[in-house]
């Protein structure tokens, strides 16, 4: 549809009328042009067509369909409030989007999930999470047994892009990587994109997983919350007056050292083991087209013995201005700010505090133009400031002397602007394209370390405070096309380039607090990612099973591994403990949802490659990198037997982490050193894992909910190896024995969720 001088708008808002939240992803279609569009991340929708007579129709999962007949001859603001459905079974659902969203629109490598799904999985400790649910998807796997780290389609933990209501989060987990930060009593939305990454997304290599918090319910006020065996959470939330504004508060925290207190031994009871978290969201309606969004998160982490502890956290906020100048033009302003910072304390022969982490300060603005029913454009810029606290580190000897050490802190600044549309041709074809241009530049006062090949230093320079230097540009074009063959079959292909110009250096593979992150810099260049990406979807029983195949293939630049025996913390020159090299993954993923039904779930099946080629390593030859997968399988299985009772099971299995091992032992001065020959060499032995659960509704009416859910993770009790420990065996000196370390047997676990 051309765009006209006659076009005439509707928009509004699409919320949820029992408590006032914005449904985000609702479907409004209109009956006569047999187009439409979908709400977008605050429920905002605009339809600019010709003056005439329309039937509108609202769609939302889990909500009664609305129906309007309206006669469009000017300007027109309209406001949808949705019931949520009366039927408990079919509710439970994957996805918040139009029944065939997955064949119609042009996303691809991209998938949402309902709090309502992550509630019904079973998980560790019966900690309901947004990271642990997101594993089971094809395409992403576990960093390790209970880990909330993931990776996505072969690329490395750092290369996702974490956001809690737009901020960045640096550390997305809680006790060494068992737990995530996401409270799931406080989610609103969460989609991760894969591949054809939007525009407006930058910053990172390989995925954005885009968390959106709630807003509270703005029609009354509301007390929800659980407790657990090691946990307990208690939501707050209510109206802020009586122009449609709400706040929430909401908490959790775990109490595992209270347990410590029983035991006998006085270290053990003296020791502290805990975490807790709070959020916070409130709205502020400013008029029709004027809100304000503050939102926050607080985080710590508390783990201590009588000699050694860590104290870790993360602190993130945000202000926001959503401004509407008419119904084509949607505005978008952020001010954004997120510091995480760990400390790692021992008490010894001597004492010391070691303290490191990183600081960013964001500047976002963004606009919506919904230019025609064929036509939405997004444009926008942003501005990232970054300090870099490599660590510093204080020693207390026995006669109370202190000394200090520290690696010089670092600042940077990245910087994007971005043009994107989103484009139906007739009525089969669609388009999501666009460029983003990004730019990363360092600025003194700093010293910069240039090293030959060998890590040897070459020369060293040194930077004025307000000098600028080491700049960097990238141009990274995205792009995906759709192509409808009815409305339950589509074939859609993908290509987008991500720039990655900040680096996360792990001392483990499992997401410990004293990883940190380091910038670009005359040494070490932006990470960029390349991929291509084609998938076949097909639905089937009138949409209520749905299907697809989607292959990829990705290059990656400037990857980063480390010499062997490199030395991370505290030094001062770390970037001559790296290697630079280039890394290449690939794979199908296959994906069968069951939609509808007393039984709902899916099967995800990954078969993928990650492979790195670094000078200095395996003589330069291709090796596995420690993300490479090459089976992944998830089943998960909801079975809603009555009103009362909801039953579900996950079944993964995937190939073992590739590791490196010691091939041999050498003596060098009387002392025995193991021998390592090829990196990533070697094969963990493979994983599976059997994890159950059940939900019984105790009472629910309009005013009180009261269920208890029972689960127990590893149900048949595998022994799943976390690590390999070798040692001299004291029976054959001079033999090397390997002993097996495992986490967690059979868990039970149980909890008591409410509301009123």
């Amino acid at each position: 549809m051309a765009f006209s001088q006659n076009d005439v708008s509707i928009s509004g808002y699409i919320r949820d009328a029992s408590n006032g939240e914005d449904l985000i992803g609702a479907t409004v279609y209109v009956e006569q042009l047999k187009t439409g569009t979908i709400s977008n991340a605050f429920g905002f929708y605009a339809l600019n067509i010709k003056p005439g007579f329309y039937t509108i129709t609202v769609k939302f999962l889990g909500y009664q369909t609305q129906q309007i007949t309206l006669s469009a001859d000017s300007k027109i603001t309209y406001n949808f409030r949705l019931e949520p459905s009366s039927e408990t079974i079919g509710e439970i659902v994957v996805s918040t989007e139009a029944i065939n969203q997955n064949i119609v629109g042009t996303e691809m490598g991209t998938f949402k999930l309902n709090p309502k799904i992550i509630k019904a999985i079973p998980v560790l400790f019966g900690e309901q999470d947004v990271l642990k649910t997101i594993q089971l998807m094809p395409g992403v796997s576990s960093a390790g047994e209970g880990s909330t780290g993931f990776f996505v389609r072969g690329g490395q933990a750092d290369h996702n892009l974490v956001l809690l209501d737009d901020a960045p989060v640096f550390n997305p987990s809680h006790l060494l990587g068992f737990f995530s930060v996401f409270n799931s009593d406080a989610i609103n939305d969460v989609k991760l994109y894969k591949g054809g990454v939007p525009a407006n997304f930058g910053g990172r290599a390989s995925s954005v997983l885009d968390v959106h918090q709630r807003e509270g319910n703005s029609e009354r006020f509301q007390a929800s919350g659980g407790i657990g065996l090691i946990s307990s959470r208690l939501t707050l939330e209510g109206p802020l007056g009586n122009n449609g504004s709400s706040f929430l508060l909401s908490g959790r925290r775990t109490y595992a050292d209270l347990f410590l207190l029983f035991s006998k031994n006085e270290q053990i009871k003296n020791s502290q083991l805990y975490f807790y978290d709070l959020n916070l969201k409130s709205h502020i309606e400013l008029g029709q087209n004027d809100r304000l969004y503050l939102s926050g998160y607080l985080g710590r982490d508390i783990l201590s013995a009588s000699s050694f502890g860590f104290n870790w956290g993360n602190r993130v906020g945000t202000l926001r201005w959503m401004h509407v100048f008419s119904p084509k033009l949607f505005s978008n302003t952020s001010l954004i700010f997120n510091d995480y910072d760990y400390t790692t304390s021992a008490d010894l022969d001597f004492a010391f505090d070691l303290k490191a982490g990183i600081i960013g300060r964001t500047f976002k603005q963004r606009f919506t133009y919904y230019h025609n029913p064929n036509n939405t454009w997004s444009f926008g810029a942003e501005l990232n400031q970054y300090v870099f606290k490599p660590g510093s580190l204080e020693l207390i000897s026995l006669d109370n002397e202190k000394q200090t050490f520290s690696v010089s802190e670092k600042q940077g600044l990245e910087s994007a602007a971005y043009l994107a549309n989103e484009q139906k041709i007739g009525t089969r074809l669609s388009l999501s394209y666009g460029v983003r241009l990004s730019n990363f530049t360092r600025h003194g006062p700093s010293n910069e370390f240039n090293f030959d090949t060998k890590g040897e230093l070459m020369d060293t320079v040194s930077y004025v405070e307000g000098e600028w230097y080491s700049p960097y540009w990238n141009i990274e074009p995205r792009l995906s096309v759709n192509f409808v063959f009815n409305e339950f079959t589509s074939i859609k292909a993908g290509y987008n380039r991500m720039a990655q110009y900040i680096h996360l250096l792990q001392n483990a593979t499992a997401g410990t607090p004293v990883d940190f992150w380091i910038p670009s810099s005359p040494n070490v260049k932006p990470q960029v990612a390349d991929q291509v990406s084609v998938g076949v979807f097909r639905n089937f029983d009138v949409h209520r099973y749905q299907f697809s195949i989607e292959g990829y293939y990705k290059t990656m630049q400037n990857q980063i591994d480390y010499r062997t025996g490199a030395e991370l913390l505290l030094n001062e020159m770390v970037e001559s403990e790296l290697l630079y090299g280039i890394g290449k993954a690939y794979g199908a993923e296959f994906l069968l949802e069951k939609k509808e039904g007393q039984l709902t779930g899916w099967i995800a099946y990954t078969l993928a490659r990650s492979l790195k080629q670094i000078d200095g390593i395996n003589k330069g030859n291709w090796y596995p990198a420690r993300q490479d997968r090459i089976h992944d399988l998830s089943v998960v299985a909801i079975y809603q037997l009555n009103p009362k009772w909801t039953f579900s099971g996950t079944w993964v299995y995937y190939t073992g982490n590739a590791v490196t091992f010691p091939a041999g032992k050498y003596i060098i001065e009387g002392n025995v050193a193991s021998l390592f020959t090829e990196r990533n060499g070697y094969r963990m032995p493979d994983y599976h894992r059997l994890d159950l659960a059940a939900t019984w509704l105790l009472k629910q009416n309009e005013r009180f909910k009261s269920e208890l859910s029972f689960s127990v993770y590893n149900a048949y009790a595998r022994k799943n190896p976390y690590s390999f420990i070798f040692s001299e065996d004291e029976e054959n000196p001079g033999q090397t024995k390997s002993t097996m370390v495992y986490l967690f047997s059979a868990i039970p676990s149980i909890s008591w969720n409410f509301k009123f």
